[in-house]
């Protein structure tokens, strides 16, 4: 197994990862033409976020992180046999557990409700309840998917377990518009259904799209109930911490949606849409980073020495934040631009558009910490230091609730102080986090890292300017602009800001870009 961490895996991984953010975009924007910002959004929004907080509690979060570090260090230990043994067991027990987790989902639907959006009116409530009933079962889905992906890192397979989100947003685009029309051609509120049984056609296909690549790694699964053994345990061990400190994330989201719920019809699909788009990036280089760097700092973790550890590590970090920084720049300065051209038209109007661009801009502040974060909890759990982003965490419920009495109420901010506080909050956790990893390793790396952030902070200046240029001479009265015309000036701002920040990086010869560009030149001399 290879013990290197590489950017050919980021980029097959960031390739993936980018068709499923572009499609889940053509899904918001869909939604946002057929719907636009108001109260029938804020409900599709909070019911679909009820099984997407247990998503990322047990499934995309605690779940895969735990195991992958006990699956890859028990295929280094024990051997393949012993390893897909244990594989079997994990998804049987996934399967009743997640199961009993659905039940308990569609009866108790009021009472998460009543916690999410506790500014929704009866009516709007009572149609969220129900929504959140139809989508409930995801969560198994989405777990067992999860699951699947986790194996196939560890084999070191990619793509396809990235890919598979793709399917989910095709399914649900597909399937739920089509569905969404037969229940009520109007798009009323009944289309909603429609709406709602499309996403579990999506998390279906989420799954089952990733079974010839696990019956091609060797994974052959038989229902396997003994789970008194120690990998289940070891799996159990390292989730619990991390479902803890995945609870304090949830209670932040919980306390956003509700602040959310108090501030009008439209809050909180602005916000929704806001961070779909933040997503885009993060997902295309934060996540594609994090998933490659997990499976080889995991079996570094076993080795006494901390050196090669503490080098993958920083150099993840690197990594993200080399693409990270420019598209933090692009999301703050071109967010009326960006929004126009993606949602604006049919019910998402021009103060939709006002009101999603101000919270993007508060949530890619945050942009560069999020990478971070994604990249370096992890860590924690492969090094058994599962404890620390747990306390982190929790730290940040408090800070996160404090900040948004401040900023939407206190100083008026609305829509946008619940974004700004969310990202602060990510800032304070990735500082806290790499500072703890870095008492433990000895060193990470810092002066390299400082000094690859303040090479990107240059390289961002002609990317700033090129963006301050296009809003000042093209994009200063969107309302009046075709699309087409919207879209070339748009599209052009991008390239021509991307072109000159990496053409800058590669002046200042930062070593993540000159190893992407000696594959790129080994790709172009082979073909």
């Amino acid at each position: 197994m290879s013990k290197k961490l590489n950017s050919k895996a980021a980029g097959i991984v960031g390739i993936a990862v980018a068709c499923s953010r572009v499609l889940g975009l053509v899904r918001e924007m869909v939604l946002s033409r057929l719907f636009g910002a108001d109260a029938l959004m804020d409900a599709f929004v909070t019911a679909f976020r009820a099984p997407n907080l247990l998503r990322d509690l047990f499934a995309e979060g605690a779940l895969s992180t735990a195991f992958i570090t006990v699956f890859s260090q028990k295929i280094a230990t024990e051997g393949e046999d012993s390893a897909w043994k244990l594989a079997s067991k994990m998804a049987t027990l996934t399967i009743v557990f997640m199961s009993f987790v659905t039940l308990l989902g569609v009866l108790f639907a009021p009472q998460l409700i009543d916690i999410l959006a506790a500014g929704f009116d009866p009516g709007k409530a009572e149609l969220t309840i129900l929504l959140t009933r139809v989508m409930f079962p995801f969560i198994l889905l989405v777990s067992l998917a999860a699951l699947a992906m986790g194996m196939l890192n560890a084999r070191n397979v990619f793509g396809m377990p990235a890919m598979a989100s793709s399917f989910f947003n095709l399914g649900s685009i597909i399937g739920g518009v089509g569905l969404a029309y037969w229940f009520d051609p109007a798009f009323g509120p009944r289309s909603l259904i429609g709406l709602s049984i499309g996403v579990l056609i999506g998390g279906l296909l989420q799954l089952v799209v990733q079974f010839p690549s696990l019956r091609k790694v060797g994974f052959r699964f038989r229902a396997d109930f003994r789970w008194r053994d120690r990998g289940i345990v070891q799996i159990i061990t390292l989730m619990i911490p991390a479902v803890i400190a995945a609870s304090a994330v949830q209670v932040n989201v919980m306390v956003n949606n509700s602040f959310a719920s108090r501030l009008g019809d439209g809050a909180i699909a602005a916000l929704s849409y806001a961070f779909r788009l933040m997503q885009l990036p993060l997902g295309m280089f934060g996540v594609a980073v994090a998933t490659i760097t997990l499976p080889v700092v995991a079996r570094l973790a076993t080795d006494s020495d901390l050196n090669p550890f503490s080098e993958t590590l920083a150099k993840g970090m690197r990594l993200a934040f080399l693409l990270t920084v420019p598209s933090t720049i692009g999301l703050c300065m071109l967010a009326q631009p960006i929004i126009s051209l993606i949602f604006q038209g049919g019910q998402f109007d021009h103060a939709a558009v006002v009101r999603t661009a101000s919270a993007l801009q508060y949530y890619a502040l945050g942009l560069v910490a999020y990478s971070g974060i994604k990249v370096i909890v992890p860590a924690f759990y492969a090094v058994n230091r599962r404890n620390l982003p747990m306390i982190i965490s929790f730290v940040s419920i408090a800070t996160n609730y404090g900040l948004n009495q401040l900023f939407t109420f206190h100083l008026g901010f609305g829509v946008k102080g619940l974004a700004l506080s969310t990202s602060l909050v990510a800032v304070g956790n990735f500082l806290a986090l790499y500072f703890l990893m870095r008492r433990h390793t000895g060193h990470l790396h810092t002066g390299a890292l400082i000094g690859t952030l303040l090479k990107l902070l240059i390289a961002s200046l002609p990317l700033a300017a090129i963006c301050y240029g296009a809003n000042h001479w093209f994009f200063a009265d969107l309302s009046a602009m075709r699309y087409m015309q919207k879209l070339i000036l748009v599209c052009s701002t991008i390239g021509l800001g991307v072109a000159s920040f990496f053409g800058v990086v590669l002046l200042l010869k930062i070593e993540e870009v000159e190893e992407v560009m000696r594959l790129v030149k080994r790709k172009l001399g082979r073909a």
